[in-house]
């Protein structure tokens, strides 16, 4: 009888690979996207005014938003950049741990959407680590947002999805059989 192949230490780091991969490809697509939807909100759109897209439910609205979700905390901009630079780094840290292409759309939509929230906070007016979120999509009065919110909601719910449905980043060890196991025998 042979014995079990010797486990693969590199095996699943190879295998990982193609799904990074896509992840990185992921949150660069909703990266660019949510820059190019702000870039044409700010240079076809007047501050303020609503422009009705799906009646009064859905219209462009162009504002420039200092704080979190519903403009929350807008005194402390520079305290979310850092929370955005902390989310960005842990994201990225375990978008090199997921190895199911389920987790992988996830993590790449959040990771695309946080990158983006943290250049706006970074790069634009009024200054470095004190920049306003470019919003556009006003959802009926409730509130106003763009590409990269609509990436970091959906990328959660899904994330909380998988997770109700039991389905992990990483996929479950297989079992070696041992000497004597029923998957020995045969």
């Amino acid at each position: 009888m042979d014995d079990p192949p010797a486990p693969d230490p590199d095996r699943r780091a190879r295998a990982s690979r193609p799904i990074l991969f896509g992840i990185l490809l992921l949150a660069v697509g909703v990266l660019v996207l949510d820059q190019l939807t702000k870039w044409w909100a700010e240079s076809t759109m007047v501050p303020g005014e609503a422009t009705p897209v799906l009646g009064t439910f859905i219209q462009w609205r162009l504002i420039y938003n200092p704080g979190a979700a519903f403009g929350m905390a807008a005194d402390f901009t520079w305290i979310l950049t850092c929370f955005a630079a902390v989310a960005v780094v842990a994201l990225a840290v375990f978008a090199t741990r997921v190895v199911t292409v389920s987790w992988a759309i996830g993590v790449g939509a959040l990771l695309g959407g946080a990158v983006s929230h943290l250049g706006d906070r970074l790069l634009r007016e009024p200054g470095f680590a004190r920049g306003h979120i470019v919003d556009f999509i006003d959802y009926n009065g409730w509130f106003i947002g763009n590409v990269a919110d609509i990436a970091l909601v959906g990328g959660v719910a899904y994330l909380v999805l998988l997770t109700f449905l039991g389905i992990d980043h990483r996929p479950a060890a297989t079992p070696v059989p041992t000497p004597g196991s029923v998957a020995d025998e045969g």
